[in-house]
């Protein structure tokens, strides 16, 4: 009988073989293809069932990444490690390092080293216990795929085929890609990007051969990392391995000395936390920490898009960084004043992609809320849109006037944030200063259910209520917006007067790097939302953006914006609770918010001593910055083909009618419908001196003169005069014509009480009802005015015209009249005092 050396088993088929030849037996064809089939059946079935799908079962950390693939930010994963998932980039010098000392035929062996088995096997016989082994890197990489499986002869036999497995199915590059994203450095460290990150503090692929050496001996004894402990026999292997690679002629002795001299690391480093509103903004989109796993798929490498363990993005990690500097700067500043936090994006105002997104600043209060996604008041920033959309309807002209004079409607009494009042103002030029009367009056006429449907169609989705819920104060920040879709909706007016017909221009700002197409970067992709603004409309909004006399605090900035040549709009909220800062160019869309996370309002935070410097401070950091797409152009090219000319009154900027003096030519949307004449301009009869007005043809017998004159009415004109000294009001009447004045002529205007008013007293601190002080004027500066309550007569005022006095709860009229007969009635409710 045979025998066998000590500690050897024969292969099976060696008795199947003896046993056969005893027997003589001999399958006959039928029974050798039977055999054959089950045999090819059993291969297949280990080809599909052998290797694990997917390999690595196991939780990943969020990993983001810029537009050119450096890192921005990580989580650890749900297991509380940090493992990377595969797809970064090699380092060269890890790879060499590593098979250097694990696997130096790893690119020669099908995943079996036979010199290697013959080697372990003959030390195996010779000492009667295992020396050493014969791993190779795959049959590594299939040791991780099995975690807790038992250090046996038939586990490594098991390994041995799942490694002639994965070889047959990936390349090796493959193989040292999964090895290098899953194998343990020590800690709460797994992979080679997650180590080369907490251990030294940059990419893999900026590595020393130090460094590299450090983590190639680690897989197979982390605990060697931990600081203070086994130093010194981490630095022997890491020594070790330096003096095989300078032996194989890596790199030179030189190097090698400068390499051992290198300390090894200590306790791990933080990763960089560029964008760390974004990612959490993701993880939450993507399901929680549960969903970036070994499973998930992220596309093609780190720009495939969301969700995913790997997320690519479309962030600048330069532009990132500058602008949290900014940001963080400007937020230490307005800290003295109890404005707490402050948020920004800058995208690329073409294809709406997000170069930096800066969440909120590093503060002291609610660090973590991502301001950018967060409700908050709108302020002024929707006016730019009412300016357009009235454009495209004919409503209003670019410089036709628009009513600045105190206003209620209703209990509703908008002001003017600078508490003054123009008269009247050209459209362009109460959008520029942000004029809030003349933007009540103009949604009044636009109507505010329209506006909202309007701005939904653009893309607005944070208005839920419906139009008349909203009533006026809507263009006043009485809806709430988002940074997020702000910056979409300016960089979307900007990408309008770039557009062909079928474009949309009006989509949300993307993170998410688009999937790959043949068109180039940049172009615009048609949609739903398509030929909601005319080109021609767009672009004069932008012009009247650029206006180039801002008021008060905002006129120092303008300097600045006309060097660059940005369209710019500011808002703050009522109460002093949002600054907003929007600008645009061809290029770039800088979007900025200003305030405090919890909504506490504050006095100094205003638009334009917060958001607006902090806007164009991020424009100068782009300065020096090459545009995301050069267009070539210095500001957006006029849409010739979508505008139209209009000979308008110089003076009132409607359509010149027959009574206008001087004219000029203004550009409108093509499509706009006609507007009415000019109204403001009328041709007046003058006496031979052309200082009074005379009515010809009733008892006057003198000569007469005629001249055309731009008038105003008499509440408009009250204020109207006070800015403008060029201005001239009508002469008063020639005394023959006086009393033949027609009873249509008006010369009066009451501001306090609005019509249809209901006025609620309150009580004098001494407990007596307390007083409405009623205020006019008259169209001539030293006319007088007599007063009426109920037909009782109140008194007279002459030069400034108010009067106070005391009318109890109920309806009531008040009657004005002058002494050439002009009369004004007014009707309107006090409420009953319940104090």
């Amino acid at each position: 009988m045979r025998t066998w050396p000590a500690g050897f088993f024969p292969p099976p088929f060696l008795f199947f073989r003896r046993r056969r030849i005893a027997l003589n037996l001999r399958p006959g064809p039928r029974a050798r293809a039977k055999l054959y089939g089950s045999g090819l059946v059993v291969l297949v079935l280990i080809w599909l069932l052998a290797l694990p799908e997917p390999f690595f079962d196991a939780p990943y950390s969020p990993v983001l990444y810029d537009r050119k693939g450096e890192l921005l930010g990580a989580l650890a994963a749900q297991d509380g490690q940090w493992r990377f998932p595969p797809g970064g980039k090699r380092s060269e010098k890890f790879t060499a390092a590593l098979i250097e000392s694990e696997d130096r035929r790893f690119f020669y062996h099908p995943g079996l080293d036979p010199l290697a088995l013959v080697r372990a096997f003959s030390q195996m016989l010779k000492n009667r216990r295992v020396i050493s082994g014969a791993s190779t890197l795959t049959m590594q990489t299939i040791r991780l795929m099995r975690p807790g499986m038992p250090r046996t002869f038939l586990e490594k036999a098991v390994e041995a085929v799942l490694a002639l497995r994965l070889e047959l199915g990936r390349s090796k590059e493959d193989i040292l890609a999964l090895y290098a994203a899953n194998a343990p450095f020590g800690a709460n460290v797994v992979g080679l990007e997650a180590a080369a990150w907490r251990w030294f503090g940059r990419p893999p692929e900026d590595l020393s051969w130090a460094e590299a050496a450090t983590l190639a001996v680690l897989p197979k004894s982390p605990g060697l990392i931990h600081p203070g402990r086994n130093r010194e026999a981490l630095q022997r292997k890491r020594d070790a391995l330096l003096e095989s690679l300078w032996a194989r002629n890596y790199f030179d002795e030189e190097t090698l000395n400068l390499a051992k001299a290198e300390s090894l690391p200590g306790k791990a480093l933080p990763l960089p936390r560029l964008a760390p509103h974004l990612l959490n903004r993701l993880i939450t989109e993507a399901g929680g920490l549960g969903a970036f796993r070994s499973g998930t798929r992220a596309g093609k490498g780190k720009h495939g898009g969301f969700p995913g363990p790997l997320m690519g993005s479309t962030l600048d990690r330069a532009l990132q960084e500058r602008a949290q500097v900014v940001m963080n700067r400007v937020a230490a500043r307005f800290a003295g004043n109890g404005i707490m936090n402050g948020a920004c994006l800058i995208l690329n105002t073409r294809n709406g992609e997000v170069l930096a997104y800066v969440g909120n600043v590093d503060s002291l209060q609610a660090p973590d809320v991502d301001i950018v996604t967060a409700r908050r008041s709108s302020g002024s920033i929707l006016k730019p849109f009412l300016y357009a959309a009235m454009l495209d309807s004919g409503d209003i002209l670019p410089r036709a006037l628009l009513s600045d004079i105190p206003t209620r409607v209703g209990s509703y009494s908008p002001e003017n944030i600078s508490r003054n009042y123009l008269g009247a103002v050209p459209a362009d030029e109460a959008l520029a200063r942000s004029l809030n009367i003349p933007a009540v009056r103009a949604l009044r006429i636009f109507g505010v259910d329209r506006f909202a449907r309007f701005l939904r169609s653009l893309g607005i989705s944070t208005l839920f209520r419906s139009g008349d819920e909203y009533g006026l104060p809507l263009i006043l920040g009485g809806a709430e917006v988002t940074l997020w879709e702000m910056a979409g909706l300016y960089a979307g007016l900007g990408r309008s007067t770039l557009a062909q017909a079928g474009e949309a221009v009006f989509f949300p700002p993307r993170v998410s790097p688009p999937p790959p197409r043949e068109e180039p970067a940049g172009t615009l992709r048609p949609g739903p939302n398509r030929g909601l603004l005319s080109r021609g409309a767009a672009w004069l909004t932008l012009d009247a953006l650029t206006f180039a006399v801002r008021p008060g605090e905002e006129a120092r900035w303008q300097e600045y914006a006309n060097s660059r040549r940005i369209a710019w709009k500011t808002g703050t909220s009522f109460g002093f609770r949002d600054a907003w800062a929007i600008g645009l160019t061809p290029d770039w869309t800088v979007a900025v918010w200003i305030g405090n996370a919890s909504g506490e309002g504050r006095a100094e935070l205003r638009s334009a001593v917060t958001s607006a410097p902090v806007l164009f401070e991020l424009f100068s950091a782009l300065g020096s910055m090459a545009p995301p797409s050069p267009s070539g152009n210095p500001w957006f090219p006029q849409p010739a083909a979508e505008l139209k000319t209009q000979e308008v009154c110089a003076s009132s900027g409607y359509p010149a009618g027959p009574d206008c003096e001087n004219t000029k030519t203004v550009f409108l949307p093509r499509e706009a419908p006609p507007h009415s004449p000019c109204s403001y301009c009328r041709t007046v009869a003058l006496n031979e001196k052309g200082d009074r007005r005379v009515i010809p043809g009733h008892g006057y017998g003198k000569p007469v003169i005629t001249k055309k004159w731009f008038t105003l009415s008499p509440a408009e004109e009250w204020y109207y005069r006070k800015w403008n000294l060029d201005y001239k009001p009508l002469p008063p009447w020639e005394k023959d014509s006086a009393e033949n004045v027609p009873s249509g002529s008006a010369s009066l205007a009451l501001f306090n009480p609005q019509p249809g008013a209901q006025i609620y007293v309150p009580r004098e601190l001494d407990g007596r009802e307390g007083r409405v002080v009623f205020a006019a004027a008259h169209r001539d500066p030293g006319g007088k005015i007599y007063w009426h309550l109920d037909n009782q007569y109140l008194g007279v005022t002459e030069f400034f015209h108010e009067l106070e006095s005391r009318p109890g709860p109920g309806f009531h009229t008040l009657f004005l009249v002058d002494p050439q007969g002009s009369a004004l009635t007014r009707r309107f409710e006090v409420l009953e005092n319940q104090d």
